[in-house]
């Protein structure tokens, strides 16, 4: 799991703007949390620092997890958030705590897009997004209502694929993946429809849309 941040840099977390996330502190600090997927430095000028979703999550008291390491794996279940991408033990835990945490997530997301975005497009997403896709496209998919798979049965699975800035998304359910893909497609993702040669099961391509 991530280490969590010292206490200087908690404290620069704790003091952002409540709005945008901007951060005040020096530049060493700066550094260290964009390092850690904390934060990151606007590429305009003045070139400021802002809160990264995770960071946002930080400031909330809640947790970051890595996401999975193969394509084929999702992570242990740990008690923090993390997007949840299927397969996770705690997937069937939909209460209102977890709602809250996903819309704060998404919320954060969608500043995110409006800070480093160009004209400030929320439609589309953001550099964040294209290093973390399938935690990008998973809080997409969780925000919007869609059921996460557990360990067994039904619900979506996301999971990265040879193809760069291009995730998998598998749902057994048919009419349940076209939902999914029509979540990704408003949430500015290009989605395509594929079946597996030796089994024909049909699963979504997702990428990052660009303009």
């Amino acid at each position: 799991m991530t280490r969590p941040p010292t206490a200087a840099q908690r404290r620069v977390i704790d003091a952002a703007d409540p709005v945008t996330g901007r951060l005040r502190g020096t530049e060493p600090q700066l550094t260290a949390l964009v390092k850690r997927g904390l934060a990151f430095r606007h590429p305009r000028p003045p070139h400021d620092h802002f809160l990264t979703p995770e960071g946002h999550r930080v400031r909330q008291g809640i947790t970051p997890v890595p996401e999975p390491a193969g394509p084929g794996e999702a992570p242990a279940s740990t008690g923090v958030f993390a997007a949840r991408v299927g397969g996770e033990e705690a997937a069937a835990d939909a209460g209102p705590a977890r709602r809250r945490e996903v819309h704060s997530a998404w919320q954060g997301l969608l500043e995110l897009r409006r800070m480093t975005n160009p004209g400030g497009a929320t439609d589309r997403p953001c550099g964040w997004e294209r290093t973390h896709l399938v935690r990008a496209a998973a809080l997409a998919l969780e925000a919007a209502g869609h059921a996460p798979a557990g360990r067994e049965g039904g619900g979506y699975r996301v999971r990265e694929t040879p193809q760069p800035e291009a995730v998998a998304v598998h749902e057994p359910d048919g009419a349940a993946l076209r939902a999914c893909a029509a979540t990704l497609e408003g949430a500015g993702w290009q989605v395509s429809e594929h079946g597996e040669p030796r089994t024909g099961n049909r699963y979504l391509l997702a990428s990052p849309r660009r303009a």
